[in-house]
């Protein structure tokens, strides 16, 4: 009897405990709650979105790079006799002033671009085919010299669109319509300007105001040639507001994953295409943005895309000290920042 009580008690005494570790738990919860919720009450909404004042004038840099690469890992016997490895691509430098000549009521602005400096590359299986440097006495006679101190005008919305090319038309008589010229025509080209201009992290205008810890997204594709095209959405967050030398600066991330959009099309290209079954695929789509609130101008803005595919040889551990791979890979990058 004795021995029953006191298993009676000791049950009623881990009962009570529970009901006070019960109890201690949702105050805990409760306070908790409160402690997530009332920062964010307290939040402020800020406004991601250029401003824009007339004959207002800020010098940037801008930087776009698109590379591939293939790189034989395996036994140089085994090297198939058509494979040609090596790095391919082009990487553009350019600094521009931005002179703003008019805007509308809806925060859209006329935009004066000239050319101050640039530097071109490109490379086809690591050797450079095209290599210009702006500040180099040597480089003064070629077709890409010519834009220097050449304008053109643009219009941009407050989301960082180039909503239109206003006036090529003296830079594009100034470069000629020579063979030798082609590169520099591209490079203000409708499509050229409006990519190298565009601030692709900006939210749209009906999403443009946010607190911290807020998300927006975009979605952006690229072809990779052989391996097909990919589809990406880029996830952006705003993680803080700060404080640098008297100024408020929001700072945003950006992380991207494949995404759903066009994904039937895309799966079609990549079952039509005998190479993308023969790779596995990793990838990092990262980026950053900096805005000045109170000017409404970019600081920086940076997303670089790096992707690798690996091919393995299947026959791996079959007497083999090394496998044979084959490994490909591409570089995106789009970089804006202020330099004055």
């Amino acid at each position: 009897m004795t021995r029953q009580v006191k298993i009676c008690g000791f049950i009623a005494s881990v009962a009570a405990c529970v009901l006070i570790l019960i109890a201690g738990c949702t105050n805990f919860a409760e306070e908790t709650a409160k402690t997530k919720i009332e920062p964010e009450e307290q939040k402020t909404i800020v406004k991601l979105a250029l401003k824009f004042t007339p004959q207002d004038s800020t010098t940037y840099r801008v930087i776009m790079e698109a590379e591939k690469s293939g790189e034989w890992m395996g036994s140089t016997p085994s090297k198939p006799s058509a494979f040609k490895g090596g790095h391919t691509g082009n990487r553009i430098e350019m600094a521009f002033n931005q002179q703003i000549q008019s805007t509308d009521d809806e925060g859209n602005a006329v935009a004066k671009i000239t050319i101050k400096a640039l530097k071109y590359l490109a490379t086809v299986r690591d050797n450079p085919v095209q290599d210009f440097d702006s500040s180099k006495e040597e480089d003064r006679d070629s077709p890409l010299s010519k834009l220097i101190g050449q304008s053109y005008t643009i219009e941009i919305t407050a989301s960082g669109q180039v909503s239109k090319v206003i006036d090529t038309s003296g830079a594009r008589a100034a470069v000629g319509d020579s063979a030798a010229g082609n590169t520099a025509t591209t490079l203000i080209s409708d499509n050229a300007i409006k990519e190298r201009h565009t601030i692709p992290a900006l939210p749209a205008a009906d999403k443009s105001q946010l607190r911290t810890g807020d998300n927006w997204s975009s979605i952006e594709t690229f072809s990779f040639d052989m391996m097909g095209s990919k589809s990406y959405e880029k996830i952006y967050t705003l993680k803080e507001i700060k404080d640098t030398d008297g100024r408020r600066v929001a700072i945003a991330e950006m992380k991207a994953v494949p995404s759903s959009e066009m994904a039937e099309q895309l799966h079609k290209e990549q079952a039509t295409s005998f190479f993308s079954k023969m790779f596995d695929n990793t990838e990092t789509y990262t980026g950053q943005l900096k805005l000045d609130l109170a000017s409404g101008k970019v600081e920086k803005c940076i997303e670089e895309l790096k992707s690798e595919w690996l091919a393995v040889d299947p026959s791996a551990g079959q007497g083999k000290e090394k496998p044979d791979a084959l490994r490909l890979t591409a570089v995106r990058l789009y970089s804006i920042e202020r330099i004055d």
